[in-house]
């Protein structure tokens, strides 16, 4: 079985885009109850939604990630056909400073079924805003250890659009990892030799009407 992975450990030494600011006082931002966001890619339009009693500590990071705008062209790298998709931004300067406020890991309230969304991970406290959504019921990742870790805990649900979520393009993320490590300049081999991939154009708070 291929775990989530903290995969984005790996693309964030490889691409730096400096595409946005990073403000200390984000990360003590608590999110409400309840939220709901919409996610802009390349293949269409999804919407998320949250409660704050899931993973209290998590949603209040994915709050702060979406109120700052962290998801901006953002790309979709892995996508594991009846199990996950997964992104993650690629700026190194931004996610080092994220990277400084850790979030404690907490246990798992909710099962990992189909359009469920949790925080990747590669470690104990490592859940910074790499995230993924289950394709399909992926019950083990309740109670799997991984990284010294149990379980992923979900943050957040799919509510609208999980018809394209599956529709993402994917090359092997071990293919696209490997061939990076052996090269200095990722940027521009990434968009080059990887051009299928799909994005993340945008992610935002949805306002109550």
């Amino acid at each position: 079985m291929k775990y989530i992975v903290y995969s984005l450990l790996l693309f964030s030494l490889l691409i730096s885009c400096n595409r946005s600011s990073f403000k200390s006082k984000w990360t003590k931002l608590e999110a409400p109850e309840y939220f709901k966001a919409r996610f802009e890619t390349t293949k269409g339009n999804f919407e998320i939604e949250a409660y704050r009693k899931w993973s209290p500590q998590a949603v209040n990071r994915l709050y702060q990630l979406l109120k700052s705008g962290y998801y901006r062209n953002v790309p979709i790298y892995r996508v594991a056909p009846n199990y996950v998709v997964q992104w993650g931004g690629i700026d190194t300067v931004i996610n080092k400073k994220w990277e400084q406020y850790k979030v404690p890991d907490e246990p798992v309230t909710l099962s990992n079924t189909k359009g469920a969304i949790g925080f990747a991970r590669g470690g104990k406290e490592s859940r910074y805003y790499e995230l993924f959504i289950n394709l399909k019921d992926n019950p083990r990742l309740d109670t799997i250890i991984a990284a010294e870790v149990k379980g992923y805990p979900v943050i957040a649900k799919v509510v609208k659009g999980m018809e394209i979520v599956p529709t993402f393009f994917s090359y092997d993320p071990k293919i696209i990892m490997a061939r990076f490590d052996t090269t200095k300049n990722a940027a521009f081999l990434f968009k080059n030799e990887y051009p299928k991939l799909d994005y993340i154009k945008k992610a935002s708070l949805i306002k109550k009407k």
